[in-house]
């Protein structure tokens, strides 16, 4: 033993040379290091040299090549004072900046060169003049006369600016003062309005929301013509401050549901949010299921649709999806382009989603089922060419099964993650030649191909790609109790479910409303009713104005 401690020490000390190679960090902190704690929540100071030596510790800007700093000397009224500009290179219009917001604060024009420090207006009242003389104050000398911009405010907190800074805009700091000069001189690249590319609009508006909040309110604003619209901006998450639009009709939605929405998404204690699909796992009822409690769009006139049937739409800001509550089981199955269709020809499309959905759901449970335990409910030539196919499969049917559906899963899987000009290429070849090549090998049989493509091309079928993942994941339960006890698992599975989609909410509302609990549907079915006669919004919304129209809305047709 004390040979190879010494041969071991020998290696340790030829190799390592700890003196020089220790890189294990300290737990603790340096006492000239400042904790984080102790850059914020603090209030700018008067003195500009203090709120720079602030500034530079917080932003790191010797390190940060984009924090740019800009001091100068500020001219009012021939009096100078020291300032400074901070802002963020590649956010920030740099013509706006030097146009109206240097230029007016450096240059000495005839008014900076004036001493008067007094302010005089004057006005004419029944042929007199009135002079009102006002003392010169440096602070409303640089809101009224020197910042030429449509958006100015003042900020006394640290936290406020930096918050307002990071999204783009430049802080204004003067020597004297306690507060910074918010100016609003956004400009940086981003995607323009497009055309929707999740959700293909045959009918409809061409318009998809982008990644920038603004743009998207925007949207909906010149969609809906109405003063009562309000859209709220939350900030969600403390390491990365990122805002959050709720988009409401306020004379139409329902109160309760506002502040409960407002409640959710104030009371997220997290670091960071980055998309719309984390923020709604954090605000759905029931984070544990896979199915969906948030209907997401990209289109615009779906949101301003549901907007005005009372419901709540939520814009994150970086994601180009929307948020829209509460739903119902039944919206996932709807398509945006329903309502734009004659409503006899969006009603059988609404039906043929329902068989797509059963299909993909339970068809290759029920094949199980059938060749497994009910081989009598098949007819005579049927089962015997289906028995006759399986002759040379050397595999049970239950792992042929598994085999294709997981075979199918991975060219799914393969398409969406390849480059696009390959996607189709990788779907032909993994469909045709590998599903040829396996029947060819006896690996699966003919009829197993023929089911799996039936499932397959049923779930696209699915409008709702959140629905649609979970109706891939329940196939797989249904398959393993088709398989276990025939029709008997498959009812069992399917008692289970129904179980699961009468427990689950969103916001409040029952997920199979308006049929469980039953309500009054009339006014809110699956199918679409014809368009003079959608007099009300859906009951279990309880909105302000469940009245759309009235039941003579076609009055052009009365004698």
């Amino acid at each position: 033993m004390d040979l190879f401690k010494n041969i071991k020490n020998f290696f340790n000390d030829l190799i390592i040379d700890e003196e020089n190679y220790d890189f294990s960090l300290s737990s603790e902190i340096p006492s000239e290091t400042q904790p984080e704690d102790l850059l914020k929540n603090q209030n700018i100071y008067p003195s500009i040299d203090i709120n720079l030596e602030y500034i530079n510790s917080r932003y790191n800007s010797l390190i940060n090549s984009d924090i740019k700093i800009r001091e100068f000397i500020l001219n009012a009224k021939g009096k100078q004072f020291k300032a400074f500009l901070l802002y963020i290179d590649g956010l920030v219009d740099n013509i706006s900046m030097n146009d109206f917001v240097l230029e007016p604060l450096m240059l000495k024009n005839m008014s900076n060169q004036s001493s008067n420090p007094q302010i005089i207006s004057e006005a004419v009242t029944n042929n007199i003049t009135v002079r009102k003389v006002k003392k010169f104050n440096i602070v409303d000398y640089i809101y009224e006369c020197l910042l030429p911009q449509n958006s100015v405010e003042k900020l006394s907190s640290f936290d406020d600016l930096a918050k307002s800074v990071n999204s783009g805009n430049c802080a204004l700091f003067v020597d004297t003062i306690d507060f910074a000069f918010d100016i609003d001189i956004k400009k940086f690249a981003q995607r323009s309005i497009s055309e929707p590319k999740n959700e293909p609009s045959v009918r409809g508006s061409q318009e998809a929301f982008v990644e920038n909040l603004r743009t998207n309110t925007s949207i909906i604003r010149r969609t809906i013509n109405n003063e009562n619209l309000v859209i709220e901006n939350i900030t969600i998450g403390k390491s990365n401050k990122n805002n959050c639009s709720i988009c409401y009709i306020k004379d139409v939605a329902n109160s309760s549901l506002v502040a409960e929405t407002k409640f959710r998404l104030n009371n997220l204690d997290v670091d960071y949010i980055l998309s719309s699909s984390e923020l709604e796992q954090f605000i759905k009822d029931n984070p544990e299921s896979s199915l969906p409690e948030l209907l997401t769009t990209e289109r615009a006139d779906r949101a301003c649709s549901n907007l005005l049937q009372g419901r709540i739409i939520i814009l994150y800001n970086g994601s180009p999806y929307a948020l829209i509550l509460p739903v119902t089981f039944f919206d996932f199955l709807n398509s945006p382009d329903d309502v734009n269709f004659h409503y006899k020809f969006t009603n059988l499309l609404k039906i043929l989603r329902v068989i797509a959905f059963f299909i993909t759901l339970l068809l290759p449970g029920l094949y199980l089922a059938i060749t497994i335990y009910h081989r009598e409910l098949i007819p005579t030539e049927l089962l015997y060419s289906i028995v006759a196919s399986r002759a040379s499969v050397p595999f049970p049917i239950i792992l042929e099964v598994l085999m294709m559906e997981l075979s199918f899963e991975l060219i799914r899987e393969a398409g969406l993650r390849v480059p696009s000009p390959l996607g189709s290429t990788v779907g032909i070849v993994g469909a045709l030649v590998l599903g040829e090549a396996a029947v060819s090998a006896s690996i699966v049989s003919p009829i197993l191909i023929i089911i799996i493509a039936i499932t397959g091309i049923s779930s696209f079928a699915i409008p709702n790609f959140s629905l649609s993942f979970h109706i891939r994941i329940s196939r797989f339960a249904y398959i393993l109790f088709g398989s276990l006890c025939g029709f008997l698992g498959i009812g069992i599975g399917m008692f289970i479910h129904l179980l699961i989609l009468c427990s689950l909410k969103s916001f409040g509302v029952p997920y199979l409303s308006p049929y469980v609990p039953l309500s009054d549907i009339r006014n809110q079915t699956y199918l679409l009713k014809p368009v003079w006669k959608r007099e009300n919004r859906a009951d279990f919304l309880n909105s302000k104005k469940p009245i759309v129209q009235n039941k003579t809305s076609m009055k052009w047709r009365e004698k």
